[in-house]
């Protein structure tokens, strides 16, 4: 799957791993990523997209509104685990690398 894996996105990927099977609200996550909605909510929004969030709408009390949740579909949970991993290798790789140079 093709997909701009920016340092945001991959922050939100983290975000989701850390308990995959719970819904997450854009409030909540953006508390925890320090991401701004105008960040967070586009790459929410194409995660869902590409079928890696599934969503949901939380039914409010009376006087709140409802909130959107969002959470890893499987494939996602595949998906954010494989490119922390690869993201991991990368680093120890690059780290290999430059303790090669010295």
């Amino acid at each position: 799957m093709k997909l701009r894996l920016s340092p945001q996105t991959i922050l939100v990927l983290a975000e989701f791993l850390q308990s995959p099977q719970d819904w997450k609200y854009g409030y909540e996550i953006s508390r925890n990523t320090s991401l701004k909605s105008g960040t967070l909510y586009p790459i929410l929004m194409r995660l869902a997209e590409r079928k890696l969030f599934e969503t949901s709408w939380e039914t409010a009390e009376i006087g709140k509104p409802p909130r959107h949740l969002y959470r890893l579909t499987p494939d996602g949970k595949q998906f954010a685990r494989e490119h922390r991993l690869s993201r991991s290798m990368g680093r120890l790789g690059h780290a290999a690398l430059s303790g090669a140079k010295s």
